[in-house]
């Protein structure tokens, strides 16, 4: 997940148990099966009657309705507008997915989170009111160019384009110094968030614990500053 979203996920509710989402190709399944399998509540829509169908034998959903998004009437029959959250995820038809964003954020639906095929259709979704765009090809696409120039890196949050929480291998340079004697902060700009430890992250570490080559740890900071580390 990008870390753009996280004012967007700060914003949620904690007590929302309840999603719904609009679009049920491989995209909208996959929200539909990580979301009902965390314990949520969740609606499936879609024009195709098959795609509902499959929803709900597959069980990747609470429940499943065929409709037409873009009539305003027919989200409200089916209470649409009284969820807090509503994934769009009909990414390769624009003219679909703007008009069903509009819809939901007229109908007063707090939190839409829509997905885009296109830079221009990014641009779109924002501009009727989507509180959260995805474009998953562009972010799969950067982090697949990140993976390949920086190895080391085993994960990477985007705080925004200039900044980054990312979980990497310890560098062969930091074994068996401790953390007070690395100095992240003022050699590399870097605050350390955790390391691990047993298979499990031992947050906030202590000053005098002694780094490992081969395990990992957590820093954030600019990017610029992250490219400066030894990886």
């Amino acid at each position: 997940m990008n870390l753009s979203s996280l004012g967007f996920l700060r914003s949620l509710r904690k007590d929302n148990k309840q999603f719904a989402v609009i679009g049920l190709g491989r995209f909208g399944r996959a929200v539909c099966q990580t979301l009902h399998g965390l314990g949520y509540e969740v609606l499936g829509i879609d024009t195709d009657e098959k795609r509902v169908t499959q929803v709900l034998t597959d069980h990747l959903a609470s429940h499943a309705l065929q409709l037409d998004s873009t009539e305003s009437y027919a989200l409200k029959q089916a209470g649409l507008f009284e969820f807090d959250t509503v994934i769009v995820a009909i990414g390769n038809y624009v003219e679909e997915s703007v008009i069903t964003t509009l819809n939901l954020k007229e109908g007063g639906v707090p939190h839409v989170v829509a997905k885009a095929s296109t830079e221009i259709h990014v641009k779109l979704l924002r501009k009727v009111g989507a509180d959260h765009v995805v474009f998953p090809e562009h972010e799969m696409g950067c982090t697949l160019a990140k993976t390949l120039t920086q190895p080391s890196i085993l994960d990477r949050f985007d705080l925004d384009p200039d900044n980054s929480i990312v979980e990497l291998i310890v560098p062969e340079e930091f074994h068996g110094r401790t953390i007070a004697e690395l100095q992240l902060r003022s050699r590399y700009g870097l605050n350390l968030l955790a390391v691990s430890q047993d298979n499990k992250f031992e947050i906030n570490p202590s000053p005098n614990k002694r780094l490992q080559k081969g395990t990992a740890m957590v820093v954030i900071g600019s990017n610029k500053d992250i490219n400066k580390l030894p990886i």
